[in-house]
């Protein structure tokens, strides 16, 4: 923004939130290989682990969404030297998010809630990372105002709803084994850290 106000330098900065399109389904916890493992999880009936108590609010965007907003600031006068977020409307808790994802396979969900601090303790040395994204992003609420993109760009609004786009996402996976990818390494950490924190129940 310095060059725009100083020199007139055109830009516009975009700032986007959870996107996601069909060839992954958006979770809170999952492994190095992406969110098959806890989708398999999930369709073998194992429990599946969401952070927190699982009542944050979060927003997810499917990239058709996205799109719309993207597009409609390019070349845009009124969006030169200004900041926009791109975010869809809709905003949910995390343990809605999992039971509708659960609800696409016609599965049952076996949540399991973990706090984040324990989630980082035990999951950062195994190169997980969840201090940042969870601790420092996904444990967060967070809501949107998209108000301010909407006058600059009318057409902007939410076309796929959650529900709509994770089962886009889930068929599209479904039918494209080259994007199931295993993660036998972090299926049997999840295992470890449900029976560690159920040993330590026994112990109390």
């Amino acid at each position: 923004m310095e060059k725009y106000r100083e020199e007139g330098f055109p830009v516009t900065i975009v700032r986007p939130s959870h996107t996601y399109d069909e060839r992954s389904v958006p979770l809170g916890v999952h492994g190095k290989k992406g969110s098959w493992q806890v989708v398999k999880r999930m369709m073998e009936g194992k429990p599946v682990i969401i952070q927190g108590d699982g009542t944050s609010l979060w927003t997810m965007t499917f990239n058709k969404d996205f799109a719309i907003g993207y597009t409609g600031l390019m070349g845009n006068r009124h969006a030169i030297g200004e900041a926009f977020q791109i975010t869809g409307d809709e905003t949910l808790t995390w343990n809605q998010i999992y039971a509708t994802i659960a609800d696409a396979l016609g599965v049952e969900l076996h949540a399991y809630h973990v706090s984040s601090e324990f989630l980082a303790a035990v999951g950062d040395p195994r190169g997980y990372d969840y201090t940042g994204s969870l601790i420092g992003d996904k444990a967060v609420s967070v809501v949107f105002d998209n108000a301010k993109l909407k006058r600059a760009v009318p057409d902007m609004r939410t076309t796929v709803r959650f529900d709509q786009g994770v089962r886009i996402a889930i068929n599209h996976v479904l039918a494209h084994p080259e994007l199931q990818v295993e993660d036998p390494e972090f299926d049997a950490w999840c295992d470890r850290v449900i029976a560690a924190l159920e040993e330590a129940k026994g112990k109390i």
